[in-house]
């Protein structure tokens, strides 16, 4: 099998299956023989299910062979985020306070990557409950970017973003409930689109972060992201929260472009300070939206600053999972985590209340602006991929202002909101063009994902990763 196939898309490798050009499962044993050779640099899974996915990719052979696929990304190989539910494997969420118990169902998004006959080959590395934009934990340890081992690929999804942006499989499964789709895409140069709240539903949803949290893929194409929303969308009675039923087709209009759009460009949100390189490379792909017909213009302040009103629901929630884990198991955890959960403990029921007032306001201003503007573009991030050795939320590298100031807005008004590759830091690190929609409009925002990645000339493979992975 050529390594191309590494890199091709998930739509191009259903073509190839259908041609008989290809075989599911020559790619899938191709795919872990990969995972397994990059896994000592990288770090990026917690358990390969080698005979699960094989046993999945000869099914989906005959299926091809028969003219019969399920879907058309089946027999492709992907993984599942270790925040999410998988029958029969644990959930271990990064921390020494889960056990090995394995799961009696798969949660939704995993059945339906089932159903459409994925061939799910492990579990990827989240940092301890998902609880930060870098991925390393206690249990699992530092996972690293595929551009520079010295970086994180971000997180909470960064076993996902390593293992797509390292060419193993053509999309990853993530979720997003602060950022956690989209910064890991931005510092590995993926396409990562959190959608509409409620879009995909969850089950279990007994995160105290549920009302936040977004399920989604880290990808390498527009179209793989389309595909497999249109595998995964849908309600489910088990999450009330989910959004109806629409039959619509993801990847139809996909190509109908911008032109005459409205997009509004904010650096920095009217409060956070980005890095000049990572400014000057965001403004520099937000203004390919002019060429594709689009009128962008710069807006001012936008959101107040996020700390006093919204740190009661983040520390708040902490110190919910705190309370659940026994004290003769609170030194294992990552400091980090146990200092914001601790001090969570003194977070009162009216300092919730008022946190999730002004999460209702912050929803109904941002709505009422995008009856102006078709969309939003601001950064991803306000710095490229920090070192593995960063310290989340120390006095150095605050989560408030340097972590998630530009995309936990949108996980608290649930619109939908992607990162697009917006180029390298002369340090050769990708930075991420965030482009936000409103409510409920995916379809909105993946059609201006398609139209910018037309004209960006990015593609895989990257000449800038490291080269453990050549």
């Amino acid at each position: 099998m050529s390594e191309q196939f590494f890199w091709t898309s998930a739509s191009e490798l259903g073509r190839a299956f259908a041609r008989g050009t290809l075989s599911p499962v020559e790619l899938v044993e191709q795919i872990l023989q990969r995972a397994e050779r990059l896994q000592p640099h990288l770090n990026f899974l917690v358990l390969i299910d080698r005979d699960g996915a094989l046993a999945a990719a000869r099914a989906a052979e005959m299926r091809w062979r028969k003219r019969e696929p399920l879907s058309p990304i089946d027999g492709v190989p992907t993984s599942i985020k270790d925040t999410t539910t998988v029958k029969g494997w644990p959930t271990r969420l990064g921390s020494h306070a889960t056990d090995e118990t394995a799961a009696v169902e798969d949660a939704p998004v995993v059945a339906r990557l089932r159903a459409a006959g994925m061939a799910i080959i492990g579990k990827s590395t989240t940092p301890e409950f998902g609880w930060k934009a870098l991925t390393d934990s206690p249990l699992q340890g530092i996972t690293r970017s595929p551009w520079n081992l010295g970086h994180t690929p971000g997180g909470s999804s960064g076993g996902a973003s390593s293992m797509t942006a390292a060419g193993v499989g053509p999309f990853n499964h993530g979720n997003d409930g602060g950022g956690s789709i989209r910064i890991p895409a931005a510092h590995t140069g993926l396409v990562g689109l959190k959608l509409s709240y409620g879009r995909i539903p969850q089950h279990p949803a007994d995160s105290p972060f549920a009302d936040v949290v977004s399920q989604g893929v880290l990808a390498r194409s527009v179209l793989d992201s389309a595909l497999a929303l249109n595998a995964t969308a849908g309600p489910d009675p088990r999450d009330w929260r989910s959004l109806p039923a629409d039959p619509r087709d993801y990847t139809i209009g996909l190509d109908d472009g911008v032109r005459g759009w409205r997009i509004g460009l904010s650096l920095d949100l009217g409060h956070v300070t980005a890095d000049p390189e990572v400014r000057a490379l965001v403004e520099t792909a937000a203004r390919r939206f002019e060429a594709l017909g689009a009128h962008v213009e710069e807006v001012g302040p936008l959101i107040e600053p996020l700390q006093h009103a919204f740190e009661p629901l983040w520390i708040g929630s902490f110190a919910v999972r705190l309370r659940q884990i026994p004290s003769q198991l609170h030194a294992k955890l990552d400091p980090g985590f146990r200092a914001a959960a601790e001090k969570g403990l003194a977070i009162t029921l009216a300092d919730y209340a008022r946190a999730f007032e002004a999460k209702s306001k912050l929803a109904r201003d941002l709505a009422l602006w995008h009856e102006t503007y078709d969309l939003l573009l601001a950064p991803v991030t306000p710095t490229a991929a920090p070192p593995v050795e960063t310290l989340y939320n120390s006095e150095a590298f605050p989560r408030w202002t340097k972590g998630a100031p530009y995309t936990l807005p949108f996980n608290l008004t649930g619109q939908p909101a992607a990162s697009m590759p917006a180029g390298l830091t002369p340090a050769g690190l990708p930075v991420g063009l965030q482009i936000i929609g409103p409510p409920r409009a995916d379809h909105r925002v993946l059609r201006a994902m398609r139209a910018y990645e037309s004209a960006s000339g990015w593609t895989w493979p990257q000449r800038g990763l490291a080269p453990a992975i050549d």
